[in-house]
């Protein structure tokens, strides 16, 4: 009796990421270092950046412990520098020789309210428009010479977040950035998609994550089962594996779609 003859694919498009090389900002925690070990463990070689030295080598350390020394290399990084950026693409091609694909995760949440003083609050301001919007456009024009170059083109994914289409009271700053980071996406998508690089966005909902965790479980299960169709939050694996898809080879023709990860939180309207 003969065995049968291997499968053949009826389809051309890759899934696989093995082998590309991928930035990952904000990636010491939350949805970044689940979004970095999400990677790896796909076959990607993953820079590792956040501003804490003891978090960014934990995550490489994780993730040299599954995967081998060459799969992820740790990076130290304000985003809010211009001067920080520049040192940060430099390494990462020399550590990896290129970059396929960008995640601007790196983000944070200050209070920022219309009623608070004014030193605080012009100090919140700018600091958050550096690190969650300046940022991720520094860093892609800064990576674009590399991105061009991807085989099976380059990808970038702009974490944002609902915000985008409901706010909280206190985080203009929040808000505003992560509606910019949108608006950024849709330019750049426009203007870098006849180059060969695909720029998208993510938009987080309710995620268990360092930014939620001073509201009690308690709090989380009444929100969500008021807001929630699926009536919990989400976790930051759920978020990374869309953030993943969006890089895929197979993903060469979604370019500047703004996709929400929120369990059909903003489309709940009772």
């Amino acid at each position: 009796m003969t065995s049968a003859a291997p499968a053949t694919r009826l389809t051309k498009l890759s899934r696989s990421v093995a082998g590309k090389r991928v930035i990952v900002t904000g990636a010491a925690s939350g949805m970044g270092r689940a979004t970095a070990h999400l990677f790896a463990d796909e076959g990607a070689r993953v820079a590792v950046v956040d501003i804490g030295a003891e978090r960014v080598l934990s995550v490489v350390d994780e993730i040299r412990a599954v995967h081998g020394q060459d799969a992820a290399e740790g990076f130290v990084c304000d985003v809010g520098s211009l001067a920080a950026l520049k040192e940060l693409v430099a390494g990462v091609v020399a550590a990896f020789g290129g970059i396929d694909a960008l995640v601007n995760n790196a983000g944070i949440s200050l209070l920022n309210s219309a009623l608070q003083d004014e030193d605080s609050y012009e100090e919140n301001w700018a600091r958050t428009l550096d690190v969650n919007l300046t940022a991720h456009s520094r860093l892609i024009r800064l990576c674009l010479p590399y991105l061009r170059d991807a085989e099976g083109g380059g990808r970038v994914v702009n974490i944002a977040s609902t915000e985008t289409i409901v706010v909280t009271a206190g985080l203009a700053a929040y808000a505003a950035t992560k509606a910019g980071v949108v608006g950024l996406t849709k330019s750049f998508a426009v203007e870098l998609g006849r180059l060969g690089v695909n720029v998208n966005c993510v938009c987080p909902g309710p995620i268990r994550t360092g930014m939620t965790a001073g509201i009690t479980d308690e709090q989380k299960e009444a929100y969500a089962k008021k807001r929630v169709p699926l009536r919990r939050y989400g976790d930051p694996e759920e978020v990374a594996q869309m953030t993943l898809n969006l890089c895929l080879p197979a993903a060469s023709f979604t370019n500047g779609a703004i996709i929400p990860v929120d369990g059909g939180m903003t489309i709940r309207h009772t």
